[in-house]
C-alpha cells in the first residue's frame, strides 16, 4: 500500500485517476494536511517537522510501505523524516526535477506560491548535482494564482498559470519549465496539446512522474 500526503483534498481524485492508469490495483491511503501548508508558509517547511513524523507515523500504522508527498513546500522535510518513520518517502516533484535537469541547463519554475520557489530550486539543484550537469532556475511567480486557488477558482488558478506557460515559452529563455506546484498539472497537458512541432520548450509536471516513481517504492 502507498500513502499518500497532500495538503489540499484537490489532489484525492487526481493521484486516484493516475494510479488507475499506471499503477492499477495499487492500493492508496490519501492522507490530507491543510494545516501543515498553513504552517509551513507562517513559519518554514522545518516548523512543520513534527506534524508531517506525525503524519508518516500514521502511514505506518496503517500499513503503507512508502509514502509520497505531494506538496512541494513540505517535500524535504517529509524526505528527511522517512529513516526515523521506517519507510522510504519521496517527494512528488523530485522525479520531475531529474527530469528538468536532463532537457537543458535553463530552468524556469513557475510557482503560485512563494514558499515553493527555494525548496524547488534545492531541490533541481540537488539534482544537477547528482547527474553532473548544469542547472541555472530562474523564479516566475504567477500573481494572484494561489489567491484564486484557495477560492474555489481552479479554472482560473489554471489559466494564470497557462498564460504564465505560454510567456515563458514565447520569451525562448528556458529549455524547460517545471510547473512547481502538483494542481498545477492540467497546465503541461494543455501546452503539449496546443504545442506545434518539436520546437516547443517542454512543460513539466509532477503527479504522474512521482506516482509511478513512488508506486515502485512501495513494491508494485
Amino acid at each position: 500500500m502507498l500513502a499518500l500526503l497532500h495538503t489540499s483534498p484537490v489532489h484525492v481524485p487526481v493521484f486516484d485517476a493516475l494510479r488507475d492508469a499506471d499503477a492499477p490495483g495499487l492500493p492508496l491511503r490519501h492522507l490530507v494536511r491543510p494545516e501543515l501548508l498553513a504552517g509551513a508558509r507562517e513559519s518554514g517547511p522545518e516548523g512543520v517537522a513534527g506534524e508531517v513524523a506525525e503524519a508518516l507515523g500514521e502511514a505506518v500504522r496503517a500499513g503503507a510501505r512508502a509514502v509520497l508527498c505531494t506538496c512541494s513546500t513540505l517535500g524535504s522535510v517529509a524526505e528527511a523524516a522517512g529513516p526515523t518513520a521506517g519507510l522510504p518517502v519521496l517527494r512528488v516533484d523530485r522525479p520531475m526535477a531529474a527530469a528538468a535537469v536532463a532537457h537543458g541547463p535553463r530552468i524556469a519554475v513557475l510557482a503560485a506560491l512563494e514558499s515553493t520557489l527555494t525548496p524547488t530550486e534545492e531541490l533541481i539543484a540537488e539534482e544537477a548535482h547528482r547527474a553532473g550537469r548544469p542547472a541555472r532556475v530562474r523564479h516566475v511567480r504567477v500573481a494572484g494564482a494561489w489567491e484564486r486557488f484557495e477560492a474555489g477558482d481552479r479554472a482560473g488558478y489554471l489559466a494564470a498559470v497557462a498564460d504564465a506557460a505560454r510567456r515563458e515559452r514565447d520569451g525562448g529563455r528556458a529549455d524547460v519549465l517545471v510547473l512547481a506546484q502538483a494542481s498545477m498539472a492540467p497546465v503541461a497537458e494543455r501546452c503539449a496539446a496546443g504545442g506545434s512541432g518539436g520546437n516547443e520548450v517542454p512543460v513539466l509536471a509532477s503527479p504522474r512522474s512521482g506516482l509511478r516513481a513512488a508506486a515502485r517504492l512501495a513494491g508494485e
